[in-house]
């Protein structure tokens, strides 16, 4: 076992979650890595961070804001990742790397990275270049690994998708069932290649060019144990048998939150570019939303046997909102308002089986129905 991580994506969330994960893995002197990363993408955009990527001298993230009410503002050195391939470029290197020397994939390609386009439905067999879509690039990459000897694989996906591991594998095998694939190939698939469901959970606020990442304390990778023995060990990561209980607390509160920040930017004319820190200024915005969490959210929560565990991320969440280095614009979050609500509020109240009173919740629902 070469314990190489691909890395699909070259997003700044990536610098400061999963590099820097495994840095401190291997400052730590656990056998993971080192990381390959792969530009996905066509294009000369991001093309100077895969450059900037391959500079053996490494990386920065800065840590900035509160954890447990201490102020931490450190800058880190990353130094996991020792190869910057793009697809468009480096195909046949990239191949070569994925069906030899990986053990382990890590993907973050964005909310519309799943999917497939017309012209990787009309290719054939060759492995020779790259397809246009992320999914029928995996998927040639596993035709390519199978045929090199077929050793077993863990896939970790970091998109913000619900079953997100659950998802690229269904669209995977669906898109290996359109194309000339063998049985013996959908087999191998089907039972040595491993896709984990993951959450992940942390604010990388700026890029720092031409690489590195400035980022919030507050870190969460949690996985939903798919593989006999975790690949690596770190504070900020979670192996279990259940991630419900982390996306509820994630979307329940700490996405929630933002939501009804957001409702109360939009309906009260406030400054056009007002941040989450600064809304939260304002004491009778900070009260109403201390109050929906206190009266409302922890509640329904508890009434899941999760009340404690809710109460201790309304605190950590307050801290995280409160960043005096976090510039999160209101704006930003406001986007597709009403589908956030949906997901957010009216899934809660439905979660919870119509069980406590959520007077201000439904009031937010109702103004936007």
């Amino acid at each position: 076992m070469t314990r190489r991580i691909v890395q699909f994506g070259t997003s700044r969330f990536l610098q400061a979650h999963v590099d820097l994960f495994v840095h401190e893995a291997r400052q730590a002197g656990q056998d993971i890595g080192p990381i390959t990363v792969v530009k996905t993408t066509p294009g000369v955009e991001r093309q100077g961070r895969v450059a900037a990527l391959r500079n053996p001298a490494g990386f920065p993230v800065h840590i900035r804001g509160y954890r447990d009410q201490a102020l931490v503002d450190e800058k880190i050195q990353v130094r996991s990742v020792d190869q910057a391939l793009s697809a468009a470029e480096d195909w046949a290197t990239i191949t070569a790397v994925f069906a030899d020397a990986a053990d382990i994939v890590v993907t973050n390609v964005g909310d519309r990275g799943y999917e497939v386009t017309d012209s990787d439905l009309a290719r054939g067999r060759s492995l020779a270049e790259a397809p246009a879509s992320f999914p029928a690039k995996l998927l040639h990459l596993l035709m390519a690994r199978h045929e090199a000897g077929a050793r077993p694989l863990l896939i970790l996906p970091c998109e913000l998708l619900s079953s997100n591991g659950q998802v690229l594998s269904q669209r995977i095998a669906g898109l290996a069932a359109q194309l000339p694939t063998s049985d013996a190939f959908k087999t191998w698939l089907s039972q040595s290649v491993l896709f984990a469901n993951t959450l992940v959970d942390r604010i990388v606020s700026e890029p720092i060019e031409p690489v590195g990442a400035i980022a919030e304390p507050y870190a969460l990778w949690a996985i939903q144990s798919a593989a006999k023995v975790p690949p690596f060990h770190h504070p900020a990561l979670v192996y279990t048998d259940n991630l419900e209980p982390y996306a509820r607390l994630k979307l329940h509160i700490l996405n929630l939150g933002h939501t009804v920040l957001a409702e109360t930017w939009l309906k009260g004319g406030r400054a056009p570019d007002e941040t989450v820190r600064e809304i939260l200024a304002d004491a009778a915005a900070s009260d109403h939303l201390q109050t929906i969490y206190d009266k409302e959210v922890i509640p329904g929560f508890a009434a899941h046997g999760m009340g404690d565990e809710a109460a201790r991320y309304v605190q950590t969440t307050i801290e995280r909102f409160r960043n005096p280095f976090l510039n999160h614009k209101i704006a930003d979050i406001a986007q597709n308002h009403a589908a956030k609500i949906d997901l957010r509020i009216r899934a809660f109240h439905t979660w919870i089986g119509g069980r406590g009173k959520l007077p201000r919740l439904e009031a937010i629902c109702g103004a936007n129905a």
